[in-house]
Parts: C-alpha cells; structure tokens; sequence
C-alpha cells in the first residue's frame, strides 16, 4: 500500500445525504490488520488474539500454489478458525487496472486453496502514469476491473481506497460513489496520527461514511504504523503503541452514532508489532 498522495489533501469535501440502509456502527474496538509478510502463522494468530482482531487481510502471491507458501496460509487458516479470526486474501497491484487478466487470474487461485473469507484488493489507479494522462479511461479501467473480480467470485469483494475519491468524477458521477457500487465494503486509507479533531482520522474519512451509509455499505478506516518519510503526521510509527490506541479509541467512540462505520485497520503487522511502547 502506497502513502504517495495521502497527505495531498487535508480539506474533506462535500458529504452525500447518508440513509443508512439498515446499518449500525461496528462495535468498539473491531479491529483489522494487514499481513504483507510471511511471518510466522503462531505468532501472528497469537498477537492477532491479544489485541482482539477478528479479520486479517494476508498478502497471497499469484505463484502460491506452486511455491511452498500454502501450507503455511493452510496452518494460519487452522489457527485463525481456532481463535474466529478471518482471514481475507490481499493482493493487488497497480499494472491490474488494466490488466484484469492477471487480477482474476490472483482471484481463481485465492478461490482453490477454499482459505478465505473475502477478498481485499489494494489496487491503487492513482500510481500509474494514466491518472496524469488520461485520467478518464484510468477510472472507468479501474471500474471495470472491480466489476469483473465481483462477479467472478462469491467471495465477498473490499478495496482499499484513498480518503479523497469523492473530489473525482467519472463522466456524471462520482468516483467514490461507483467504487461503492461494485464493492461489498471499502477501507479508507485514512493515514492520520490523530483520531479525531482538524485533519484526523475521522475527519478526512467523513465523506466516505457519509456515501457508505447512502450506499448500506461498510466503511473500515485504518491507521498507518509504518515509516514515512515523506508525511510523518500520516503515521504513528513516531507517536508509538499507547498513542496509536489511545487515538483509535477515540474514533471507536466519536463513530457510535455514524451508521457505516466497519471499526478500524492497522497497516501492517510487521511495523505494528515493533512500535515503541
């Protein structure tokens, strides 16, 4: 996942008018995280259990069948089912926004190994050359692509999306709002190292929640716990582990009233674990 672009805009645009469609707001404390790595099966259930994560989205490469990685992601998923953790294979890349047969090609294998719960795609169109030149056709093969990898599986389909797709259109419409379209659920990519309050977590997500309640579809937040360099209030890789769930706490309870609200992702487990305390 990419944090080019995160911290270009702070101003939340407009918010669509939110009918909630039978939703209510996750429970305090739910909580996601990435797996890019491959790290021990027993120590990531284990850490997953202590910090209460009921989903894990677990980087699958296309080659897995044929490269020794399944017994491993089978002895996570025998773990996982132990502790009613699920698991949902991440994969993505950007060159997928136009090669959709690579994409669902990744989505048959994920389907045969029969280990997951979901599908969470991390295509981000905005990384390649397109968005600049021809920004139009880059969405609408970005759209496309999401179309064709919900209707090739029963598996439910979530995306990681950047906070400010609503400031794009897409012909007439709005960006954010055909994503939700063909997406079962979203995780904002709300990198901030504040939970609530001006430029926070919560604020730069709140045009998301607002569309996810109009569309009855769920929308994750996440927080970033990763080096970077380039927006150091986009993470709390400097504010450390008391401070990251001190904040999330803040947004579990500044959301119990916001309909769409799928609780909270933690960008990855390989920096999480080692924050300072």
């Amino acid at each position: 996942m990419s944090a080019i672009l995160m911290a270009a805009a702070t101003a939340v645009p407009g918010a669509s008018s939110a009918g909630s469609a039978g939703l209510t707001a996750m429970p305090a404390n739910t909580r996601a995280m990435w797996l890019w790595g491959d790290d021990p099966a027993t120590e990531v259930i284990a850490w997953a259990g202590q910090r209460s994560i009921s989903e894990v989205f677990v980087h699958v490469a296309p080659s897995v069948l044929t490269d020794g990685g399944l017994a491993r992601l089978q002895e996570l998923k025998a773990l996982a089912v132990a502790r009613r953790i699920k698991l949902r294979a991440l994969g993505g890349d950007p060159a997928w926004v136009h090669n959709h047969a690579a994409a669902l090609a990744w989505q048959r294998t994920v389907v045969s190994t029969g280990l997951f719960d979901g599908i969470h795609l991390d295509v981000e169109p905005y990384l390649i050359d397109g968005w600049t030149t021809d920004l139009q056709a880059t969405q609408a093969a970005y759209l496309k692509l999401l179309d064709r990898m919900r209707a090739a599986s029963t598996l439910s389909l979530e995306a990681d999306v950047p906070f400010w797709f609503g400031q794009y259109r897409v012909g007439r419409k709005n960006l954010a709002d055909e994503v939700l379209r063909r997406v079962h659920s979203v995780t904002v990519m709300s990198y901030r190292d504040t939970g609530t309050g001006p430029n926070s977590i919560l604020a730069v997500s709140l045009d998301w929640l607002a569309r996810g309640a109009a569309a009855g579809k769920r929308v994750r937040l996440a927080a970033e716990t990763g080096p970077l360099a380039d927006c150091r209030h986009c993470t709390f890789h400097e504010e450390g582990m008391a401070a990251l769930t001190l904040e999330l706490g803040k947004v579990d309870a500044a959301t119990r009233q916001t309909a769409a609200f799928g609780g909270i992702a933690v960008h990855h487990y390989g920096a999480w674990r080692t924050l300072p305390a």
